[in-house]
């Protein structure tokens, strides 16, 4: 059983982040921000999938000022991405921005940091300091001889040191890195000298395999250690992939279900049906279910039932025949052009 490191508790938008509350997942748009359709329909099809808060690109006041208009047609909390431009930080407060990412000491002083504080203040919204490998700043570079691990926390707790003399403490914090195992390490040294809660994720990870695999290497195991109150899986895809992402490693770790789980046989010679393309149906069908379930999809109608027999729904198919299980047991056989029908009819009446 994983065992939580204790960290304050803070909210966004209503969601509580830290302490005991549920690891939240989260995204970001990959639409125009000032395009409100686009955005609204991305930030929907997130939602169903599962996403509990996006984060949008604030590139300029247009962006910030669309804000208002974004929240007004979604139900998560919504958080502004800031770079540099502390003005942009509180116009998307003013329109209703939960929360900002925001690096504090690049918004061009204390006075100016102090205007981003009184915003946040004055409106109940929590600040994420973002701290990347790539951004660091130059004498702590100089100081640890690149991007180390300390370098990472050094820079986290120096830009976060900025804001408690502000008296505001309403923040998460990400030290992240698009090498897996030094975000590893940034974070765990981070965990050991702070209980703010932490954003966990690997920046620029790579697109759908290389990203999936590197966010899960260092994910996985920074809260197999009990480190980490909220996460992006960061892909070069479309980010409803990184929904589908996060909860399987959630999964996997035995920390969240939601939704079914799938598994499927990587087919043999055996298989005499097109076992990808019904895989990737299926799979993409139950990402809108809630209900906790067992799905299989295997190739082989004599041997498939059996070895998913643990299966709470499955199907098989080969030469022309098709057939539904349940837990290992033959229920219905179809024409297998109908197999696909008969699985999510009978999917439907197992969803509660």
């Amino acid at each position: 059983m994983i065992v939580r490191k204790p960290t304050r508790q803070i909210e966004v938008g209503g969601v509580p982040i830290g302490g005991e509350a549920p690891i939240v997942v989260q995204s970001m748009t990959n639409t125009d921000t000032r395009d409100i359709a686009a955005t609204v329909s991305q930030i929907k099809r997130l939602t169903e999938a599962g996403c509990e808060i996006i984060r949008v690109a604030v590139l300029d006041m247009e962006a910030a000022l669309a804000i208002a208009r974004l929240k007004a047609s979604i139900n998560i909390p919504i958080i502004a991405d800031i770079h540099f431009d502390w003005r942009l930080a509180v116009a998307s407060m003013e329109n209703g921005a939960h929360a900002v990412r925001i690096n504090p000491g690049n918004l061009g002083g204390a006075d100016k940091l102090a205007k981003v504080v009184e915003a946040a203040k004055k409106y109940g919204a929590a600040i994420r300091v973002g701290v990347n490998s790539g951004s660091l700043e130059r004498d702590i570079l100089n100081r640890h001889g690149g991007p180390t691990p300390e370098a990472l926390v050094e820079s986290a707790l120096r830009n976060v040191a900025l804001l408690e003399k502000q008296n505001f403490t309403n923040l998460k914090i990400s030290v992240k890195s698009s090498d897996a195992m030094l975000t590893v390490a940034g974070y765990r040294a981070l965990a050991a000298n702070c209980n703010y809660p932490l954003h966990l994720g690997v920046t620029e990870a790579g697109g759908l395999i290389a990203g999936t695999v590197k966010s899960s290497v260092a994910l996985g195991l920074l809260l197999a250690e009990g480190i980490g109150d909220t996460f992006r899986i960061s892909l070069t895809r479309d980010p409803v992939e990184e929904i589908r992402v996060a909860y399987e490693l959630l999964r996997a770790l035995h920390i969240r279900e939601r939704g079914p789980e799938l598994i499927s046989c990587p087919t043999c010679g055996r298989c005499q049906i097109d076992l990808f393309s019904l895989a990737e149906r299926v799979e993409d069908y139950i990402q809108t279910v809630k209900t906790n379930l067992k799905i299989a999809v295997m190739g082989c109608v004599v041997n498939g039932p059996g070895e998913a027999k643990e299966a709470d729904l499955g199907l098989a198919g080969g030469n022309g025949l098709g057939i539904i299980f349940k837990k290992g047991k033959l229920f219905k056989k179809v024409p297998e052009d109908k197999l696909f029908a008969a699985f999510v009819q009978e999917l439907k009446k197992m969803e509660k």
